[in-house]
């Protein structure tokens, strides 16, 4: 931070400074990027543009190596369009959150009850390699490891979530992209760079 002093004095944030790239963590900004890009899907939501503005100064702020990571975890973070005609969305259960972004973040596979759109009840056990949100529900994009086949879990239709201690390796980003073709990465760059 910088202070001038007399007429028109005041402070000025360095883009640098230890505000923008220390306190952040790298889940917080992920936190403010998805927001915007959910406000960008959701044509009628107001201070969209202003919301994005800001996100842009602070990604531009992030040294080079977070900067890069962050564009490398968005690439998994997709948003689609609105549904129009959604089955009635529920509410998520709040461990559900928790348990997923751990699972996401520290690549560790995912227990969890699951009701399909017809009623039945399975136990799951899955690789989390994505996120689809489609306003006003959200989805894991996930490996099932049973089917041995990617699969889109919605997140009000999981209970008893768990994560366990067996690790994964990441599996390539077409299998993110690939489940929902139409919806966009949500890194502001990139997503940029494709339209």
């Amino acid at each position: 931070m910088r202070g001038t002093t007399g007429p028109g004095g005041g402070l000025r944030l360095e883009p640098t400074s230890v505000m923008v790239s220390s306190q952040l963590a790298t889940e917080e900004v992920v936190g403010l990027v998805l927001s915007v890009a959910v406000a960008r899907a959701t044509s009628s939501m107001p201070f969209a543009a202003g919301a994005e503005s800001a996100i842009k100064k602070i990604e531009s702020a992030l040294p080079p190596q977070r900067a890069s990571q962050l564009q490398i975890f968005m690439e998994r973070v997709l948003v689609g369009d609105s549904y129009r005609d959604c089955w009635p969305a529920h509410a998520v259960d709040a461990r559900f959150l928790a348990v997923f972004e751990e699972a996401f973040t520290t690549r560790r596979t995912l227990s969890f009850a699951y009701q399909d759109r017809n009623g039945r009840r399975t136990r799951r056990e899955v690789e989390p390699h994505g996120l689809l949100v489609r306003p006003p529900v959200w989805y894991a994009i996930a490996w099932d490891t049973r089917k041995d086949a990617p699969r889109l879990f919605r997140a009000d239709r999981v209970r008893r979530p768990e994560v366990n201690e067996r690790q994964f390796l990441p599996r390539p980003d077409q299998l993110v992209t690939g489940v929902c073709p139409d919806a966009r990465p949500s890194g502001s760059r990139r997503s940029e760079s494709r339209r």
